[in-house]
């Protein structure tokens, strides 16, 4: 091969060796490429499943429920037994020392007294643990004997110390209740809806691309509404999981412009009446909170509202509105009565079946 035929020959290898790292180079490329598209979706789907996330959070209040207390069985409870006093760390320490040769039992001398001494601050630590925690016991056996007495400060005392209502405080709500009576609690709801509210509307396009718009007033007062149901609902759940009551009656207020000034005013907007009774068989994972409010006694046509896009002030409802059940009106003169004919009409009965039932009846 000659000269010319052999740098013709080095200078193909030299482009085969080229093209192979172009072809490299491009292939990593492409890679790359993917990988940031890869990523870019993965952040799109991310960022749409918070997005549905906080909407689940805000519409779903209502789904949760505190403890249910049994302030007659915590009345009833007995005190927690004294600790008492153990030898466990003084006994371990002398089966050990069993298993030592004679020639080391001399230096665990003072393991011995040191375990005592163990089993005596874990004692006092007992002791010391038992006293708070009977304060503790005491304290929640007093404010059960008042709840069962209908007390309103007592009512005021557990919502304060044992409601778990800070989900709604978390989410910018807050409340205030009064208690003038015992079966009928006022609460008013302020829902902090336009900041938790998001103002966007984030959705994946076809291709699985970040869809970022701003959200239509419609969909943003429909879920301001669902939420503020949902809440009022929540309300509802915690009071009667934690207190005896038999009704609550809740007001909430939003935030609304107001159109003379243009600023925000928190202003009055639903009001209704739940009782204890109207809670039951509510299937509280399916069921719409706005279908759901519409069902109890109420103030408030969100309906008309979704149609305008603005809530409607309203006068909030009384207590004097809400009707009473003849177990919330009945004094003891009306308790006795009804004991009395329950009394007769059972010896009525029993008198069918001769003296012997009539003698058991008195």
């Amino acid at each position: 091969m000659g000269w010319q035929a052999t740098i013709r020959a080095m200078e193909a290898a030299e482009r085969r060796q080229q093209r192979e790292a172009q072809k490299r180079q491009r292939k990593l490329a492409r890679q790359a490429k993917e990988q940031a598209k890869l990523s870019a979706i993965e952040q799109a789907r991310l960022e749409v499943n918070t997005y549905e996330n906080r909407l689940e959070v805000l519409l779903s209040v209502h789904k949760e429920q505190g403890e249910v207390w049994d302030w007659a069985g915590v009345a009833a409870s007995l005190p927690l037994p004294t600790p008492q006093k153990h030898s466990y760390h003084e006994l371990r320490a002398q089966q050990e020392a069993c298993l030592l040769s004679p020639e080391q039992q001399p230096s665990c001398d003072s393991v011995i007294p040191q375990a005592r001494l163990q089993d005596e601050q874990d004692y006092r630590q007992a002791l010391q643990n038992h006293a708070t925690e009977m304060a503790d016991w005491e304290k929640l056996k007093a404010l059960s004997r008042r709840v069962l007495a209908g007390e309103p400060k007592a009512y005021t005392e557990a919502l304060v110390e044992l409601s778990p209502l800070g989900e709604l405080s978390e989410l910018g709500s807050t409340l205030y209740f009064a208690i003038d009576d015992a079966r009928l609690l006022e609460c008013v709801l302020k829902v902090n809806g336009i900041q938790a509210i998001p103002a966007e509307v984030k959705s994946l396009t076809t291709t699985e691309k970040l869809s970022v718009k701003p959200m239509p007033k419609a969909r943003f007062h429909e879920l301001y509404q669902d939420h503020i149901c949902s809440c009022v609902l929540r309300v509802a759940r915690e009071v009667f999981a934690l207190l005896p009551a038999d009704a609550v009656l809740v007001t909430a207020t939003a935030e609304s412009t107001d159109p003379a000034t243009g600023h925000h005013i928190d202003q009055p907007v639903l009001s209704v009446v739940i009782t204890r009774a109207s809670m039951n068989g509510l299937d509280y994972e399916h069921l719409d909170p706005s279908e759901a409010i519409e069902s109890f006694l109420h103030r408030g046509d969100f309906k008309a509202s979704r149609k305008v896009g603005a809530f409607a002030a309203i006068v909030p409802l009384d207590p004097a509105e809400v009707p009473r059940t003849s177990a919330q009106t009945a004094g003891p003169g009306d308790l006795m009565a009804q004991v009395r004919r329950m009394r007769d009409d059972l010896r009525a009965e029993l008198a069918k079946f001769g003296p012997q039932s009539r003698a058991s009846a008195t």
